[in-house]
């Protein structure tokens, strides 16, 4: 089995007041039992190969800045209602504030497009079921302070339908965004949001690499062509369809501490395996 790390995330050592020091980063590792540990090098949760997007291209795409112990973190999310951010359980897990980047493409510049909102602990609503030994039930909601003002640069994505939920996507081509490195020599985030069209595995496929740790209530995407997401992308949408039309069927999870050149899956929450749980709280 090759070695597993949760989605690493990148820290700035900053005020959520002061402006962020974007090259200044460092790594907050989180290893599953039995997976081993990264060497130094080694990252995970990133677009790598992808594309830069255009302003407006992926307006559901949420940034989080997270205050955690000796600095901050940054993250993903799909904006799902005026008040409601989905994301990763492993990006909220232990984490005491956010701020949430709303309409940004450009996210280490002054851009007008953008909306920030400032939120506390007690707007993270973690699953239950959430472990972060067995990364299972990898999925949180982020309970917005205000409105998100609705834009052509900020738009809600929709839920999978019932029927939509009850899909493997197997070979569908679908598109991971974020601002993750955007290559395993990168030392920071990306200046820019980007993204990469990527093809769904199976679950057996998928168990080839990650043995137990991939289930149903994953997605799993091929790695080909050194296409993949990475450091900085966790709990950030998979979507699948195409502009207003698109759907968010994965958030971004774990994949190989080898690299995330190396050609190997990523894996991500499966957004239809949770709609009950989503639904009961939005």
């Amino acid at each position: 089995m090759r070695t597993l790390v949760v989605a690493l995330l990148v820290a700035a050592v900053a005020c959520a007041s002061d402006p962020v020091d974007w090259d200044n980063v460092k790594f907050m590792d989180v290893y599953p039992p039995g997976f081993g540990k990264v060497l130094p090098g080694d990252f995970i949760e990133r677009i790598v190969g992808g594309k830069t997007a255009k302003e407006g291209e992926f307006p559901y795409q949420v940034g989080l800045l997270l205050d955690v112990s000796g600095g901050q973190a940054w993250c993903g999310g799909s904006l799902i209602e005026k008040r409601w951010v989905l994301t990763a359980a492993h990006c909220v897990d232990g984490v005491s504030a956010a701020t949430v980047y709303l309409g940004s493409v450009e996210i280490q510049k002054d851009e007008k497009a953008r909306q920030t909102i400032r939120v506390t602990k007690s707007h993270f609503h973690i699953h239950s079921g959430w472990n972060s030994k067995t990364l299972v039930n990898d999925i949180a909601l982020i309970e917005l302070t205000e409105d998100a003002r609705l834009s052509a640069d900020i738009k809600l994505i929709k839920l999978p339908s019932e029927n939509e939920a009850k899909k493997t996507f197997v070979g569908d081509t679908v598109v991971a965004s974020g601002w993750g490195r955007p290559s395993d020599s990168s030392n920071s985030v990306s200046e820019v949001l980007r993204y990469a069209d990527l093809k769904v595995i199976s679950e057996t496929d998928c168990k080839k690499y990650f043995g137990s740790s991939a289930r149903s209530t994953n997605i799993c995407t091929s790695g080909a062509d050194k296409k993949s997401t990475c450091n900085g992308d966790s709990g950030g949408p998979l979507a699948y369809g195409s502009g207003d039309n698109r759907i968010v069927i994965g958030l971004t999870s774990y994949g190989s501490a080898s690299g995330c050149e190396k050609g190997y899956p990523a894996v991500f929450t499966r957004v239809g395996s949770y709609l009950d749980w989503i639904k009961a709280r939005v």
